[in-house]
């Protein structure tokens, strides 16, 4: 039978039951396991959480990248020319063979050349900054732009090298170097260099046909 309360129901012993109905003050509903759940993410939302994943995977590579450039610095310095497949930065490369080589803009930065080969070599706009020099061979060579700041040259052979252009700034020496024949016009030198240079200076660059007395602006 119905009631306001519920429903009776009669038991298979006789008795009577009274079953709440869901309108009935004794009924409960079961908990809700999340009373607030959480809206589905429209497309919108979707794809600007796509755009941080990727972004964030984007900066993770990039950190990586970075690492592998500190663990092995010398992947960031390959030179040019035809020994761009070898790393010319920061190496030592003393005693060895670059005659005749064409080297244009090559990286020697900080290298160790003692006693290095560049007889006849076109090192057009190449880099020796900071680097050792000492008893290198530079005769002949097309040196024209390139930079010698800070460099050691000392005991070089320059015997007619053109280093029309070439940097000399900073601490770079000559001492003790051939410059019969060099050419160093446009060369920016200290005072003391210059007047060292020109107590050495002799000959006339086959090439451009100066004389190295003159290139140097000695009185």
């Amino acid at each position: 039978m119905g009631m306001g309360m519920g429903m009776l129901i009669r038991l298979s012993g006789g008795g009577m039951a009274l079953v709440a109905s869901h309108h009935s003050p004794f009924f409960f509903s079961p908990p809700n396991p999340n009373p607030n759940p959480k809206p589905k993410p429209n497309k919108q939302q979707q794809q600007q959480q796509h755009r941080r994943h990727f972004f964030l995977s984007g900066n993770f590579l990039a950190l990586v990248s970075a690492a592998l450039v500190f663990v092995h610095p010398a992947l960031a310095f390959k030179g040019g020319g035809p020994y761009g497949s070898e790393v010319t930065r920061g190496q030592d490369l003393s005693g060895k063979d670059f005659s005749a080589k064409t080297l244009i803009n090559q990286d020697f930065k900080t290298s160790i050349l003692r006693q290095a080969n560049f007889k006849g070599a076109k090192l057009l706009g190449a880099s020796f900054f900071d680097s050792d020099l000492t008893g290198a061979d530079l005769s002949d060579a097309d040196l024209r732009g390139a930079d010698f700041s800070l460099a050691n040259v000392t005991k070089a052979n320059l015997t007619n090298a053109n280093l029309e252009g070439a940097l000399a700034t900073g601490n770079t020496s000559f001492k003790g170097s051939n410059i019969t024949g060099a050419d160093f016009t446009d060369v920016p030198l200290r005072e003391d260099q210059r007047e060292y240079l020109c107590k050495a200076a002799d000959g006339v660059n086959p090439t451009t046909g100066n004389a190295t007395r003159d290139t140097l602006l000695c009185k």
